[in-house]
């Protein structure tokens, strides 16, 4: 049976892109035939293992360089930044380079931001091994490295040229990396799709199993809507924000327990902490916020925030991006299928949210 490929367009007018989902793309899409001579394919040692020799096999015609970062957080350094800029110096890679990012989130954002800064700017693809990458770090131009006073302090906004995903990648994944992918798919359900948040709570069993079919129609969807927001607010002055439901109280998780929690798995506490603040309001039904807390228990991913004094949440939430002149603005869902982003002052209030959502077992 031909595999077959699905497609989204990033509109950008010129700067438009694909995104391309496929079972098997790393050996058999025509994207390799038009990159440049010259190649630096980033990975980590994680990744390039299993996947880089299937990449340089396509690309037998290119000079490229491999180099590889440790895995995890950590290496998203300015240490790092630096030694791969001294690759590119030592090799003599000119503006008709590219850079490849092989690998997650962390690769993806190093990668990107190198590409951006790098003669002022130089080709960039985006190849996502994790489903967290799949679905949203990879799309939509945030590049990043981390910085002792913060997370992506330092970075920029800087399109791809290609999105290439190739499903397969995800059966090489740990069952808890896997699941940290589909906090971030169920995000994009309860911000902006309804429909899809339903489909969501009925093939549980189908993601759970990392059954292709559901994979690529959960990965084509969360796409799709990505696309559709960044289009519409590239650089997150306004409704691409909504991406952020979760982060802002999931980074403070991040933050004060960077050695046990992951990504997803701090973006699905600080969901279910959204949710509860909104039932507090009076603007989301008890059976809206059980239904959150269901799918997202349903895909092995946590509802409760670790145990923390409020006086903790509110330094490392006052750092996030959204903080406008000292008053922190929150993503929260109105409905499941809709969000806003409103101001809020009231950490009474927040207190009440977070102390609900949370447990003393971290």
């Amino acid at each position: 049976m031909q595999k077959t490929t699905q497609q989204i367009i990033v509109g950008l007018g010129e700067r438009s892109y694909a995104i391309d989902i496929g079972a098997g793309l790393l050996t058999r899409t025509p994207l390799f035939n038009a990159l440049p001579q010259q190649i630096l394919l980033l990975t980590n040692t994680v990744v390039g293992p299993l996947y880089a020799e299937q990449v340089l096999d396509q690309l037998s015609q290119h000079k490229v360089i491999v180099h590889t970062i440790d895995d995890g957080e950590q290496a998203k350094s300015l240490v790092n930044y630096g030694a791969i800029m001294d690759t590119l110096i030592q090799h003599n890679f000119n503006r008709d380079c590219a850079i490849i990012a092989l690998g997650g989130g962390v690769v993806g954002d190093l990668a990107g931001f190198v590409a951006a800064t790098y003669q002022r700017g130089v080709r960039f693809y985006q190849i996502p091994t994790t489903l967290l990458a799949q679905v949203d770090s990879s799309v939509g131009g945030k590049t990043a490295i981390n910085h002792p006073g913060g997370k992506n302090m330092v970075g920029a906004f800087y399109q791809p040229q290609a999105v290439l995903i190739d499903t397969e990648c995800l059966q090489t994944l740990s069952d808890r990396d896997y699941a940290c992918g589909l906090a971030e798919v169920v995000k994009y359900g309860i911000i902006a799709d309804a429909d899809f948040f339903t489909w969501l709570e009925a093939h549980v069993q189908e993601l759970n199993a990392r059954e292709s079919a559901a994979l690529t129609y959960a990965i084509q969807r969360s796409c799709q809507i990505k696309a559709e927001v960044v289009a519409a607010d590239e650089h997150e002055q306004s409704v691409r924000a909504l991406l952020n439901l979760g982060h802002t109280f999931g980074h403070a998780i991040e933050a004060a327990h960077y050695d046990t929690w992951k990504h997803g798995e701090a973006v699905a506490a600080g969901t279910i902490i959204a949710a509860q603040l909104m039932f507090q309001l009076g603007e989301l039904t008890a059976v809206e916020v059980t239904r959150i807390e269901n799918l997202l228990q349903s895909l092995h991913l946590p509802v409760r925030a670790p145990l923390m004094q409020l006086e903790q949440w509110q330094a490392f939430m006052q750092r996030d991006k959204k903080v406008q002149d000292g008053t922190i603005r929150l993503v929260l869902p109105t409905a499941i299928g809709s969000a806003t982003i409103r101001p809020m002052a009231d950490w009474q209030m927040i207190g009440e949210a977070i102390k609900a959502m949370s447990t003393s077992d971290d």
